[in-house]
């Protein structure tokens, strides 16, 4: 007899969470039930899957390899068992997303309290996370991302607004005491509060007019991490602190204020928006179909 499926989803869980008290948090169960059901599991194998310490759980070589081909098979199990979903009067389970902090902000509070009214079988997991992610190693039916940030052999969707428009600002006092700038390489010479990708890297920030695109890399008193810390860097501007350039979508409730002001207005660059892309190989859970169909429904 193999082993036991719900042993290989607790390997799986604590192998991706580092941890049996991480996964208990996150899985709602239990770290000495995880501990049995991975005890079990290594038994049956013959093999050690996770070191263990009093401060941390890692998988060994054969546990990382284990966990490598693990994740997309379950993943595969999970979407055919979800098929009998069709066969509900409602879709029901569990939908998993990976998405931008900007998309969690802007794009999902049009479409998700509605949804979930919809479908109040449906549990939504989201993970706002903004560097690159492997769908099925992290466990997600769909991500939402940028055109240049889309995984290969997608499927890809539009979700949200088609256009979307980056905004440059600063506080009045801010632009009284240093000047307003009258071109984009002028903020060179000016306070800018910049943004960081999780992975370390620093987006320039770009331009464009006329058909002309400048990208500058601007220093400043500031860098921020994606997500929330973005309110921060937008308090620090109101502040007078400097320059931010963010979605203006984000800025816009500053801008009406006037909290801030628009700066190098007819330099602001604007783009494609989102979209909500799958693995195309995988059969389409229910609880996804159902959010595709009603995010298409949509107005923006």
């Amino acid at each position: 007899m193999g082993p036991d499926l719900g042993d290989l989803n607790a390997f799986l869980a604590v192998a991706r969470a580092g941890g049996f008290r991480e996964a208990a948090r996150s899985g709602g169960g239990s770290a000495s039930a995880l501990s049995q059901a991975v005890r079990r599991l290594e038994a049956a194998l013959g093999l050690r899957l996770l070191n263990r310490t009093t401060r941390s759980v890692a998988p060994t070589e054969a546990g990382a390899r284990l966990l490598d081909r693990l994740a997309p098979a379950l993943g595969e199990v999970e979407a055919a068992l979800d098929v009998v979903n069709m066969f509900r009067d409602r879709p029901a389970g569990t939908l998993r997303l990976n998405v931008p902090a900007n998309v969690a902000r802007l794009v999902l509070p049009r479409i998700v309290p509605g949804f979930l009214a919809a479908f109040p079988e449906i549990r939504l997991d989201i993970t706002a996370q903004d560097s690159f992610v492997d769908l099925l190693a992290a466990g997600c039916d769909a991500g939402i991302r940028y055109g240049e940030r889309l995984e290969q052999d997608m499927i890809a969707v539009p979700i949200g607004p088609r256009r979307q428009t980056f905004a440059t600002a600063a506080a009045p006092a801010y632009l009284a005491q240093h000047g307003r700038p009258q071109h984009p390489r002028e903020l060179l010479d000016h306070a800018c509060l910049r943004g960081r990708f999780s992975g370390g890297a620093m987006p320039a920030w770009e331009f464009e007019r006329g058909g002309e695109t400048i990208a500058i890399e601007p220093a400043g008193p500031l860098v921020i991490s994606p997500g929330s810390a973005f309110d921060l860097a937008i308090e620090a501007a109101i502040a007078g602190a400097g320059v931010i350039h963010l979605f203006e979508d984000w800025l816009a409730p500053h801008l009406a204020s006037g909290a801030l002001e628009p700066v190098l207005e007819e330099w602001w660059e604007s783009f494609p928006g989102p979209f909500l892309y799958y693995p195309g190989r995988r059969l389409v859970p229910a609880p996804l179909r159902a959010f595709l169909d009603y995010a298409k429904e949509a107005r923006w």
